[in-house]
């Protein structure tokens, strides 16, 4: 008993160093994972902003090069951009052109004025006092024309815009730089929140800039735009005023808010747009350390309370030790085979993984056709899913080759003829085979056919040579195509057709256009298309596991 006590004692004493080492470890587990998870919620927030920012001065960058009229003088000058304005479905508060006029153009100003529609035509500043013209010499950045269009909009045309204490500068930098340069925050006409002026000079190379067209946004849904259910609140330093930021408020729009000294500091980011670098502040909604603090000690009184549990089952784990030996030993026995078989699951979802994360990069790659890539993405994953299921029914020891071709894996099986021996072929041949198919014949219809027939395909192969030295021998061909009718493969295709399956059975592949047909032809040794090794390796995991004998 007293040897029992002691033991005891020591798994108490144990225990109490474990719980407070577990809470310990938790608090920092979680702390890290709470910052990992806000820093990587930050940057895919400010890479969301940076995106919207580069689509907005790309729509400023290609409405400004849309003007090909000789004339910055003509009625109606957005009217060409509004299809191309809109198509973008940018969210812009309202797009201007505002035309440099010299003194001498100003009567034609006026008459442009009235020709789009508007009712006031006088040349007037910004705050809509007349402007006296009567002494200019020098050219004066005039508003014509205006989109949307509304009761509001419509006075705004006749405005002068170079003493503007916001626009002016921004124009005067626009037109020295020659690229789209965004105002700081500043209150819009329209809606009266505060949101930024982006404006793109329009040039022309005989008369150098002749106008800007502009676009309005709000900085709410430009910037601060942020799920309830984030991580963190969103802010803009205000570039007017170092101590202040711009914040959004519940009603949607933004309002400025000084800091408080000593206040704890924002995680930031820098985004660009018109040539600004504005900085984003992140406030986390949550202390993480109060959180993480919570967390380990729950974790350390968990473990205490186990801890006593366990002393206090220990006598009577101890008491039945031997009757229990039996069922002990099973159970070890079993972990051991459930850790085999786990061990081997995991190496084969990993190349599963692999193969699908390789086959995600490769069709949506940057610049590729979304919904021809959507297609083929959907394709290739139902052929490596139907190989999944194969090998699931046949407990992962191979899969017979003319299952591949079943309709629910590739398309066109009805123009597939086949002909060859039935072979089961290894669980890592299927997946390259079943992929190689695929790609195959989801690019036998995508050509030109000649005479206008479809392609009729022929897939063929067979074992040549016995024993070690059988090879494996595959040739697809299509019918009534041709090198100039036949659509070139996906660079994912050809990397597939030509490196990746025969890497993946050893062998050699190649392709070519015959005067009658497409062919493929693909080279590799029967060890590697079979497998052996792992299909003993399956069946060893398959035996059931004894139960031992006390």
């Amino acid at each position: 008993m007293v040897r029992l006590g002691f033991i005891i004692a020591l798994l108490a004493a144990l225990g109490i160093a474990l719980s407070g080492f577990a809470g310990y470890q938790s608090y920092n587990q979680e702390l890290t994972v709470d910052r990992i998870a806000l820093s990587r919620a930050i940057d895919v927030h400010a890479s969301l902003v940076q995106e919207r920012m580069s689509e907005r001065e790309l729509l400023a960058r290609v409405a400004s090069g849309l003007f090909r009229s000789p004339s910055k003088m003509t009625a109606n000058m957005l009217e060409p951009l509004r299809t191309s304005i809109y198509a973008f479905k940018t969210d812009f508060v309202l797009a201007s052109w505002i035309a440099r006029v010299q003194p001498d153009e100003l009567d034609a100003a006026r008459a442009v004025i009235t020709g789009g529609g508007y009712a006031n035509s006088q040349i007037r500043n910004p705050d809509n006092t007349p402007r006296d013209v009567s002494k200019l010499t020098n050219a004066i950045d005039v508003l014509l024309d205006v989109e949307p269009r509304t009761p509001e909009t419509m006075s705004f045309p006749g405005r002068s815009y170079d003493q503007h204490g916001v626009l002016g500068p921004v124009l005067k930098r626009a037109m020295v730089e020659g690229k789209p340069i965004a105002s700081d925050p500043t209150q819009l006409r329209t809606s009266g929140t505060i949101g930024i002026v982006l404006a793109a000079p329009v040039q022309q190379a005989s008369n150098g800039t002749v106008g800007f067209v502009t676009f309005s946004y709000e900085i709410v849904p430009l910037m601060l735009a942020n799920d309830d259910l984030s991580l963190f609140t969103v802010v803009v330093k205000d570039p007017r005023d170092a101590d202040s930021e711009l914040v959004a408020t519940d009603q949607g729009s933004a309002t400025v808010r000084k800091l408080t000294p000593g206040a704890t500091a924002p995680v930031t980011r820098t985004v660009n747009f018109g040539a600004h670098d504005w900085a984003l502040g992140y406030y986390a909604k949550m202390d993480s350390e109060q959180r993480a603090q919570r967390l380990g000690i729950f974790v350390a009184l968990a473990g205490l309370a186990i801890t006593t549990i366990i002393c206090g089952l220990f006598g009577y784990v101890a008491y039945n030790n031997i009757r229990l030996q039996g069922e002990i030993d099973m159970r070890i026995g079993f972990e051991r085979r459930l850790t085999a078989v786990i061990d081997e699951l995991n190496h084969r979802v990993k190349n599963i993984l692999a193969v699908i994360q390789s086959i995600v990069t490769r069709t949506l790659r940057h610049g590729a056709d979304v919904d021809v890539g959507r297609e083929l993405l959907i394709g290739r994953i139902h052929a490596m899913s139907n190989v999944v299921s194969l090998l699931s029914e046949s407990q992962w020891q191979g899969v017979p080759l003319k299952g591949l071709f079943e309709p629910r894996a590739i398309p066109h099986t009805e123009r597939i003829s086949l002909n060859g021996p039935d072979i089961i072929v290894s669980a890592r041949a299927a997946q390259s085979l079943s992929l190689l198919f695929f790609e195959l014949a989801s690019h036998s219809d995508e050509g030109l056919s000649l005479v206008g027939k479809h392609p009729n395909i022929v897939a063929q192969w067979d074992i040549q040579g016995e024993g070690a030295n059988a090879v494996f021998h595959f040739k697809w061909e299509e019918f009534n195509t041709s090198e100039k009718t036949r659509k070139a493969d996906s660079d994912f295709g050809v990397v597939l057709l030509d490196r990746v399956a025969p890497e993946a059975l050893g062998g050699t592949a190649k392709r070519y256009f015959s005067e009658v047909s497409y062919v493929y032809e693909l080279t590799a040794p029967m060890d590697t298309v079979v497998d052996l090794t792992e299909r003993n390796r399956t069946d060893r995991l398959l035996v059931p596991v004894r139960k031992s004998r006390i």
